[in-house]
């Protein structure tokens, strides 16, 4: 069993502690039985002589040194014993100096009781017995007094003690009369006086613990008592420092602090209340903030919000326009927070605002500016529309023109110039495609489409494209498709065929020996495919110092590129944008002078329909069937531009139909309800009504609902989801083939002759 005493500190409980622990009660009886040794030794010393005088030198000698010898040895052990180190065990220690203290004990009573046991002649005992027995008794009283005191410190050992000494005046008295025989002698008095005595020691004893439990309470109560006083007043002193430190803060902080009371009314302002409002320490004491800083400027709205704040008695936080001492303008963000009584009341009220004037001024230049870009975003996406429009109608023209004019009886020069104005017009087609295109991923206006389609003919279609071209320079043109790549995967196509179109018309475009090669594969996992397809070729390659820059808008590897191939510079931007619209990417590895390969990974989705449904081609609309007749289709071309409506009619000259024409939509919606058209090709962009309102307007009225196909040079996806959200069937985006022109009559033929 071990008893932790020393505990660390030096306050009052420390110190109880450590003097009414186990350990700490021995020491204390160790002390006083070494403190008050030579008093005891002197007193035998006396007793010790007073018997070597009336009794006999030798027992007066033998009691002496039993009784030195069984005293000695009890203080020298509880001496020793009581300084072992904190965590030894006291067990041991208590029980054997319990035995010492009972030898100490026994030779003291052996003293005490001398006279009695050592006188020879029983006749002086019995002589002498009156006397001998107040020897031993004053003795023994004064021992067990002795033993009473010191019984708290150490139970075990007085009590023994106790018993011995009250058990040796009965012996000591048994032993003389049983010598003498007359054992009448041990008569009612004495048994009456050793039971006096002995009840006197109870009742002392009793009184000598309770006296040192009430001293051991109250000094508990006191080390209590300081140790919550040291408590109360260290956190006195650290809320005092806090304060200080606080205040220190306050002070010399950069935002304005200032405090309230429960009316509302300033008692203490820093000195940055000072340097952001104006207001001087005097000025402001005794002040409503609201009549210091309130102004025209000030929405009443956050005043009322500021008012309920402070009136719920809960910490709040709001911005406030007021104005400074000198009259100029100032946001401040202020937040308030309440401290209240015990009863709930507010008694003082904290408020820290900080000057926002800046930020509000960089604000409202952001909001400026993003107004000013979504503006400019709005005119450039109405240039960028009005433009196409007004660029793509001549083209409709020039293109249309051009393709008629190679129908005709040419000589070889005349074919020649006819190839030339087509070739330059399709360039020049291609050209305002790719900024058109560019300037939709730049406004975020992509939108994709996703439809099951046939991805083997999807890349097939669009070589086939390329087919002439590598002919003529006479390189190859190979697509390696994967054995593990589904037939029919779900994505959009027309965009996957717009990327392909850009990486192998530049391939072709950039090699003059050897071949172009596209391989495709993909990895399949349970939610959707990765579609991975490379573009290689043999041609001019692209410098190391390029590759980084090569996806640039108007980047081209080499300034005499642009000279020799010509282009824009944006086919590669646009791939790559949509690549990245198609959660994807795009990468380029190449060695100058040996070629380029470009690796493309889309992320794309199995296909959601059965087996027997319809897949798309490649992007292409569905194929009409060649075999539909226009033999007597109705056909109403609603088209303000001349050039156009001319074009419209040579188109559709050498075709068994009815053509008629409309200038505006106005026009067109009268003609809907004389002519009676099967099929409408309608312009969008047209003076008195445009195409969208007339498409609404005939879509309302009672009458036989024709096919209605816009016909217009708004190239946007916005453009055609209008058109089909006013009611139209289709949309042409001019300049429109006349191959594409008859494909669309031909595929609306069935419809038509089944309304007939």
């Amino acid at each position: 069993m071990t008893e932790q005493v020393d505990l660390a500190g030096d306050g009052p409980l420390e110190t109880y502690h450590r003097r009414y622990s186990r350990r700490g009660l021995l020491k204390r009886y160790a002390a006083g039985r070494r403190r008050y040794f030579l008093y005891r030794q002197l007193t035998v010393v006396v007793v010790s002589a007073m018997i070597t005088v009336l009794l006999s030198p030798e027992v007066g000698v033998a009691v002496f040194l039993l009784a030195f010898f069984g005293d000695t040895l009890d203080t020298l052990y509880i001496t020793r014993m009581s300084s072992l180190r904190r965590g030894r065990s006291i067990r041991r220690v208590l029980t054997v100096s319990t035995g010492t203290a009972g030898l100490q004990a026994f030779s003291l009573a052996v003293l005490a009781c001398a006279p009695t046991l050592f006188m020879s002649n029983p006749d002086s005992q019995l002589q002498f017995a009156d006397e001998t027995s107040l020897f031993t008794m004053g003795i023994l009283i004064g021992a067990a007094v002795d033993s009473a005191v010191i019984l708290p410190y150490h139970p075990a050992a007085g009590i023994l003690r106790l018993l011995i000494f009250a058990a040796a005046p009965v012996l000591a008295v048994l032993t003389t009369s049983m010598e003498i025989q007359k054992l009448e002698t041990f008569h009612g008095f004495q048994l009456a006086g050793l039971g006096v005595l002995y009840v006197s020691t109870v009742f002392f004893v009793s009184f000598i613990n309770s006296r040192f439990q009430r001293s051991r309470k109250n000094t508990l109560a006191v080390a209590l008592q300081h140790k919550q006083l040291q408590q109360t007043n260290a956190k006195l002193q650290a809320q005092q420092l806090q304060s200080e430190r606080l205040a220190v803060v306050a002070e010399n902080a950069n935002d304005s602090v200032f405090l309230m009371d429960a009316t509302g009314r300033i008692t203490w302002v820093n000195e940055a209340f000072t340097r952001i409002t104006g207001y001087q320490y005097s000025e402001a004491i005794g002040q409503q903030p609201g009549d210091l800083l309130n102004a025209d400027v000030t929405d009443q709205t956050v005043i009322r919000a500021l008012e309920q704040g402070r009136a719920t008695g809960k910490p709040f936080r709001l911005e406030i326009c007021n104005r400074r001492k000198d009259g100029q303008t100032l946001w401040l963000e202020t937040n308030q927070v309440p401290m209240l009584r015990e009863d709930g009341t507010v008694e003082t009220v904290i408020a820290v605002e900080r000057d926002v004037t800046a930020a509000k001024r960089y604000e409202q230049q952001l909001k400026d500016a993003r107004i000013a870009a979504e503006e400019g975003a709005r005119v450039k996406s109405e240039f960028l529309a009005t433009m196409s429009h007004e660029i793509r109608t001549p083209m409709n023209g020039v293109i249309g023109m051009a393709q008629m004019l190679e129908r005709t009886n040419l000589d070889e020069e005349q074919k020649l110039y006819a190839d030339t104005i087509l070739g330059s017009a399709r360039t020049l087609l291609s050209l305002i495609n790719d900024v058109l295109d560019l300037s939709k991923m730049d406004a975020g206006q992509v939108e994709l489409s996703n439809v099951d389609f046939d991805l083997r003919s999807c890349f097939q279609q669009t070589l086939n494209l390329f087919e002439p071209q590598a002919r003529e320079k006479g390189i190859s043109l190979a697509l390696d498709v994967a054995e593990d790549v589904p037939e029919r995967i779900n994505g959009d196509d027309r965009r996957l065929r717009q990327v392909v179109l850009n990486l192998v018309g530049n391939a072709v475009k950039f090699t003059d020996e050897g071949g172009v090669k596209v391989a495709v594969s993909a990895q399949q996992s349970a939610d959707h495919l990765r579609l991975e397809f490379s573009v290689t070729d043999t041609g001019i390659g692209i410098a190391r110092n390029k590759l980084d820059h090569i996806f640039e808008r108007f980047s081209q590897a080499d300034a005499a590129i642009t000279r020799r191939f010509g282009g824009t510079g944006l086919g590669l931007t646009i791939a790559r944008l949509l690549c990245e619209a198609m959660g994807g990417d795009i990468s380029v590895t190449s060695t100058l002078g040996e070629g380029a390969c470009f690796a493309v990974h889309l992320r794309m989705n199995h296909a959601v329909g059965s087996d027997s449904e319809q897949v798309v081609s490649a992007g292409f609309a569905a194929a009409a069937d060649d075999s539909a007749t226009l033999d007597g289709m109705r056909i109403l071309v609603a088209e303000d531009n001349k050039i156009n409506r001319l074009l419209m009619r040579k188109y559709l000259q050498e075709e068994p139909i009815t053509l008629e024409f409309a200038v505006d939509g106005a026009e067109a919606v009268e003609m809907a309800r004389s002519f009676d058209p099967d099929v409408i090709l309608m312009d969008m962009s047209m003076p008195v009504m445009n195409g969208l309102e007339a498409t609404e307007q005939i879509r309302t009225m009672d009458l036989r609902q024709p096919v209605i196909t816009a016909l217009t040079a708004n190239a946007f996806d916005s453009d055609r989801e209008a058109c089909l959200d006013a009611g139209m069937d289709d949309f042409l985006s001019k300049p429109v083939n006349r191959s594409d022109l008859l494909q669309a009559l031909r595929r609306y033929a069935p419809k038509v002759l089944k309304q007939a």
